[in-house]
């Protein structure tokens, strides 16, 4: 599991150097979860420093490295969890997302990952980076094993593939917004849904200072007191969260409750959304983060910012033959129908 994860009598560091020598007394929840249903804990797994980044470039621990794309980066912040499935060091994995954490990892190492609706798998005992955009799930190979994981993270919780992709209408948005070869696999993806319709979805910068705003206050003290232990390439990030303004964040949670009137408007009619996970192949190891990341979070963000469950899968070649990754969404509530497209699609692909 994500090393953000507490784990009774481990080590947990939440990948950053003030909590080298932390040892928790209490397991988390979901990690509890998954013990007591069977799976035995294979390891903790690298991440960017507290989750805040989207290339898990750490300068503690180390960068993770993409063993499905060597050189290019695993993605973040749960890219230990994504390269410990391609090496196949695990059978499942744990991650969190709260801009893309889960998506963005399965995307660069050609695996799926599920973001559940907000709240659906606890986080008790997962340090947070903004509160009521953070979500704990399921990483694995293929979207099966994610189905399976989420049966015991969350109890009762059943998927069923479709009978046909013709059960199910989708709207379909952002593919002109990728890179050639990504949009093609997308186009591809898209026509496999007989009922389809292209919409006009919302993206989330306008909320991005209430995101900012929880970081700040999850850190303010504990940056205040330690700020000459966090990595160069976060402790920038949490000094701009430190500066949102009252008026800032007040406007994002008006922007905030503004997105969630227009997702619905634009998916009415509809029963998920297709879109890209990303809209380029996994780039080189050494990207700038803070430079890309706004371009990493731009189609998974809105996933957070609404509470939705977001699926992300690979979904063929694209450019220098690295994996493109298509993403399906829902309501709130609609986990297990996104896992069921997800695994006839999975199948039909």
């Amino acid at each position: 599991m994500k090393d953000l994860f507490d784990t009774a009598g481990v080590r947990t560091t939440y990948c950053s150097a003030v909590f080298a020598d932390h040892v928790p007394p209490v397991t988390a929840a979901a990690v509890r979860l998954l013990e007591t249903a069977g799976w035995t804990n294979a390891g903790k797994t690298n991440l960017h420093e507290f989750a805040y980044g989207v290339t898990s470039q750490n300068r503690h621990y180390g960068t993770v490295p993409n063993p499905a794309a060597p050189g290019r980066t695993s993605g973040g912040s749960s890219g230990g969890s994504a390269a410990a499935l391609v090496t196949g060091e695990a059978d499942g994995a744990l991650g969190t997302d709260t801009g893309g954490s889960i998506r963005i990892p399965a995307a660069c190492c050609g695996i799926a990952g599920f973001k559940p609706s907000y709240g659906l798998v606890p986080t008790d005992g997962v340090f947070p980076l903004a509160p009521s955009f953070d979500h704990a799930g399921p990483m694995a190979r293929d979207v099966s094993g994610c189905s399976a994981l989420m049966s015991e993270l969350v109890p009762g919780f059943t998927t069923e593939a479709l009978a046909s992709l013709e059960e199910v209408t989708v709207g379909v948005a952002w593919l002109d917004r990728c890179d050639p070869l990504v949009r093609a696999r997308l186009e591809a993806v898209a026509e496999l849904f007989p009922r389809r319709v292209a919409v006009d979805f919302p993206t989330a910068e306008a909320v991005g200072p209430a995101f900012m705003r929880e970081v700040g206050d999850v850190h303010r003290e504990l940056y205040a007191t330690h700020s000459d232990l966090y990595g160069d390439n976060i402790a920038g990030k949490i000094e701009r969260c430190l500066q949102i303004s009252d008026g800032e964040y007040a406007a994002a949670q008006l922007a905030r409750r503004e997105l969630a009137e227009r997702a619905a408007t634009a998916l009415e009619g509809c029963d998920l959304l297709l879109a890209p996970t990303l809209g380029f192949v996994a780039p080189p190891a050494d990207v700038d983060e803070p430079e890309v990341r706004g371009s990493f979070v731009i189609f998974t963000f809105p996933f957070n910012a609404l509470g939705w469950p977001a699926l992300a899968l690979p979904c063929g070649e694209a450019e220098d033959g690295l994996p493109a990754s298509v993403q399906i969404a829902g309501r709130s509530g609609a986990d297990a129908l996104v896992l069921a497209a997800g695994l006839t699609l999975e199948g039909a692909l």
